[in-house]
This record gives C-alpha cells, sequence and structure tokens, in this order.
C-alpha cells in the first residue's frame, strides 16, 4: 500500500510539475518586450500603417505599442525620453537631433536635399554613416532609417500672392519649436512663430498664426485645407524623421535579431515612402478641388535667399568641412 501511495504521490507530482513548468514555459513566450513607439502624427497617417506593418513584422520577438498624435510625449520630447529609457521608439525630426548634435543642422537647413530618392542616397552613403554615427554615440540611440513624408510647402490663410520672399515678409508662419525650425522660418522671409502640431488647426482658425509649412499629406490628414486659401509650392525641404530605437534595446538583441529587426523597419519605410510620393502628386488636384488657390512661386528666389541666409549664420559654422558638396553630388 505504501508502495501505491508513493507511486501515485509521484505520478501527480509528477504531472503537476509538468503542467506548472508548461505554464511557465507558456508566460514565458509570452512576456515579449513592449516597445512603446511615440509620433506626432496622426493615426490617419500613412506612416501609421508602417508602423503597423513594421509591429508585424517584429511581433516573434517584440509587441509594439504606438501613441500617436502627441499623446504619449509631446512633440520634440521624444528624445529626450528615450535617452532616460521612458520611451523605446521614437519618430524622431533631425531637427530635435540637431538641438544637440549640431552637425546635424546642415540636414535641417533649406533646398539642401532634393527629393525622398536623394534623402535615400544621403542615408545610405558615407556622408549618413557620418552623421548616424555622431548621433548614435551622443544619444544613445539606433537610427533605424529616414522616414519621407514629403516636400515641405507654405499654406496661408490670407489671399496675398506669394512670388519671392519678400511677400513673406511679416506673415506669421508657425513652426515647431526649436532654433533650427525657427531659423527655417526665416530663410523664407517669414515671421516664424513656435506653437504646437495639434495646435495649428485652431491657430490658422482664430488668426494666431497667418500660415503653417507641411507636406501635402499632412496638410490632408489634419484638415489644415479648411482653414486656408492657397498653398505656394515652395518646396523648400524634403520633410523626414527618424525611425529610432534605443541604443539599451539594440544592444540586448542578437546579431540575427539586429539583422531582422533592421530589415523590417527597411521594408516599412521603403513602403511608406512609396505611398508619400504617389499621394503627393495626387493631392495638387485635390486641393484645388476644395476651392485652393495652388501654385508654384519664383523657386530660385526662395532657394538663393535660402542658402544666403544659411551660409552666413552660425549654424553653417558647425557643418562638416566639404560635407555639402557630398551631398549635391550624390
Amino acid at each position: 500500500m505504501t508502495y501505491r501511495i508513493d507511486r501515485r504521490a509521484l505520478i501527480v507530482g509528477g504531472a503537476a510539475a509538468v503542467a506548472a513548468s508548461g505554464h511557465a514555459g507558456l508566460a514565458q513566450a509570452q512576456a515579449k518586450p513592449n516597445l512603446r513607439f511615440s509620433a506626432v502624427f496622426s493615426e490617419q497617417d500613412i506612416r501609421a500603417e508602417m508602423m503597423k506593418r513594421f509591429g508585424e513584422a517584429i511581433k516573434e520577438d517584440f509587441t509594439l505599442q504606438p501613441y500617436y498624435g502627441g499623446n504619449l510625449f509631446k512633440q520634440g520630447t521624444e528624445l529626450v525620453a528615450m535617452q532616460r529609457n521612458n520611451l523605446e521608439m521614437g519618430n524622431i525630426a533631425p531637427q530635435d537631433v540637431s538641438n544637440q548634435v549640431p552637425a546635424w543642422s546642415i540636414l535641417t537647413s533649406g533646398y539642401l536635399l532634393r527629393d525622398a530618392d536623394h534623402l535615400k542616397k544621403v542615408f545610405a552613403s558615407d556622408v549618413g554613416a557620418e552623421l548616424k554615427k555622431m548621433a548614435e554615440e551622443k544619444l544613445n540611440i539606433r537610427i533605424l532609417g529616414p522616414t519621407y513624408f514629403g516636400a515641405r510647402h507654405v499654406g496661408l490663410k490670407p489671399k496675398k500672392k506669394v512670388t519671392t520672399p519678400a511677400d513673406m515678409a511679416g506673415i506669421k508662419l508657425r513652426m515647431p519649436g526649436g532654433d533650427a525650425w525657427q531659423f527655417l522660418g526665416q530663410s523664407l522671409g517669414a515671421n516664424p512663430t513656435p506653437m504646437a502640431y495639434a495646435e495649428v488647426y485652431t491657430g490658422l482658425q482664430s488668426g494666431a498664426i497667418d500660415g503653417q509649412d507641411n507636406p501635402l499629406p499632412n496638410v490632408q490628414n489634419m484638415k489644415f485645407y479648411e482653414v486656408s486659401s492657397q498653398i505656394v509650392l515652395t518646396s523648400h525641404l524634403v520633410g523626414f524623421d527618424l525611425l529610432c530605437v534605443t541604443d539599451r534595446v539594440w544592444k540586448a538583441m542578437s546579431a540575427d535579431k539586429q539583422k531582422a529587426f533592421q530589415a523590417a523597419a527597411d521594408a516599412a519605410i521603403d513602403w511608406s515612402t512609396q505611398e508619400h510620393v504617389r499621394k503627393e502628386a495626387e493631392l495638387v488636384d485635390f486641393f484645388k478641388k476644395q476651392g485652393l488657390e495652388v501654385y508654384a512661386p519664383d523657386v530660385a528666389a526662395f532657394r538663393d535667399f535660402a542658402q544666403k541666409k544659411y551660409l552666413a549664420s552660425d549654424l553653417a559654422k558647425n557643418w562638416p568641412a566639404g560635407m555639402v558638396a557630398k551631398i549635391n553630388a550624390l
């Protein structure tokens, strides 16, 4: 009898141990690291779909938790949140990087990058490698790639015709906070006014600002066209942010996982870029149908004015020697 009791206890105990082991293994398998992602763009943005695709591609190893519309961290604060390990991933503006790495202001200057293809070539070149190394070593982040969101144009509520930078005099043009953004507004001849992205619609509506500068897809997503009379196709800046992950998360991955993570980011970014280029081509007609005047100014006059302002500024003193020429040559 003793033998039977012990044997039964052994069987029951063994089964319980196996079950417990199974539950532990299941819990372990389910305990994937959470990657909180913060961005200022809306859930309707093409880049939100980009992140959905990225999250799907990495779901075996991570759980992506996206927050849009600046709901988790306000515009311009995402980078510091990542540096403090309060955030794992962010879509970081190059202007925010330039606040801590002055050489990066070269990528925030007007009329330097030509289009989406040129942007990709710059980041794939030796110049891109040099700039990424500077940022990654100082900021403790890993730059996965530039997320193109369209060439920036000026949208205005007043019906004043704009042909040259002189016509922008006195225009209260909303720009994000930070010296690089404010200088960009000045390089267009405007009076730059810092304002949060989420406040731009009401700012235009109330007259607190006269205009904003954004790529056409953003103007549609945020419905800025409802409170504007015209879009001036200045094409003054190739709009892009940087898809980044903290150095802590990146270095915790094996080499194989890093490779897969980067490949997932590359695929999602490429898809998003193609969608933005397609969308830009369609939107000029869309805005005209909404009753807006859409036209190109004297872009050569704007480019000449902007480049002279930049080259004479303190910003240019921080640019690595010969880098402008290298970028132009790509």
